[in-house]
Order: C-alpha cells, then structure tokens, then sequence
C-alpha cells in the first residue's frame, strides 16, 4: 500500500488547509459550545474556554520546540493536538 500511491513514498510537507480540513468536526463542535455558552451564560465562560484551548496551543508548541521540530511542525502538529485530543470525550 506505500509505494501503490495510497501513501508517499517519503516524507511531504502538510499543508495548513490539510490540517483543518482533517480537523472540521472538532472545530465545529467547540465553536458550538463556545457560542452556546456565549449566549446562554456569559461571554467570559465563551473566553475561558478560549483560553483553555489558547494555553493547550502554546503547551504542545513548545514541547515540540524543544523536541527540535521546526517551527511550521510544530505549529501543525500542536493545533491538530488540541483538537485531537479535545475529543477525546465524544
């Protein structure tokens, strides 16, 4: 399956548009709770849960850095995290 154009036959670069299109569903589902606990309680829990994302975001990126990734890896790799491991839950 490798080398029958399934996969590359080495490394690629991944583009950012590849990154969220793989990613759309946990995208969706916390711009919907974000907005729903914007409307239903206070815009200050909508930023918590922001934040919440935001501090998981520099996390991943710097653990990244420090393994020695590029800046773009980690970048990528440290968003598609967050939202992979967002839903977990579901």
């Amino acid at each position: 399956m490798w080398h029958e154009r399934a996969l590359p036959s080495g490394p690629e670069r991944v583009k950012l548009c590849s990154v969220l299109r793989g990613s759309i569903l946990p995208i969706l589902v916390w711009t919907g709770v974000a907005c729903f606990a914007y409307v239903v309680y206070n815009p200050l829990v909508a930023m918590v849960i922001g934040g919440g994302f935001t501090l998981s975001f520099i996390v991943g990126f710097r653990l990244r850095r420090r393994s020695r990734h590029s800046v773009r890896c980690s970048t990528y790799g440290a968003l598609a995290g967050v939202l992979d491991k967002s839903m977990a839950g579901f």
